[in-house]
């Protein structure tokens, strides 16, 4: 089970109302908890599991159905005249330099090649992401202070 099965499998508990989702297979252990729907807490906990240890067969939860799939290509066609900045590393997104002070970039800001975007702390170094193209901001697609993998988009730049 890569990241993305994952984070889909989390987005479709959050969805669906359901305060607890165990799931084991041969080699993982996932349990998702959600707070009372006013809250939004969410908590995930993923084990691997010894491959020496066999474990009985866990029925998985069904995929995310249709209406994910309708909304995906009216959303792909209006982003694709959009240039993707993607994490060149896995680490943790930052859009400020230190806590008090401002973004780097903010949605409708524009910028230049060499510009720095944000920060992503690898193994406690922090490493300045600069733009690969100019233009202006349309989207930040990750959270402040969240996890990033490698590939994972970043921003939505407008070259024109």
């Amino acid at each position: 089970m890569d990241i993305k099965e994952i984070q889909s499998l989390i987005k479709f508990v959050a969805k669906s109302g359901a305060s607890e989702v165990k799931l084991e297979t041969d080699d993982i252990k996932i349990t998702i908890k959600t707070g009372p729907s006013g809250t939004g807490a969410e908590t995930t906990y993923i084990q691997q599991i010894p491959a020496a240890v066999a474990q009985a067969p866990v029925q998985q939860a069904p995929a995310p159905a249709a209406p994910a799939a309708e909304a995906a290509p009216a959303k792909k066609e209006e982003d694709s005249k959009y240039v993707t900045i993607k994490s060149p590393i896995i680490g943790t997104f930052y859009r400020k330099p230190s806590p008090d002070k401002p973004a780097f970039v903010e949605v409708g800001d524009t910028v230049g090649v060499g510009d720095v975007l944000c920060v992503i702390e690898a193994m406690k170094l922090f490493n300045d992401i600069e733009s690969e193209v100019s233009g202006k901001i349309v989207k930040v697609l990750v959270e402040d202070s969240s996890p990033v993998e490698f590939d994972q988009p970043l921003f939505l730049v407008d070259p024109s």
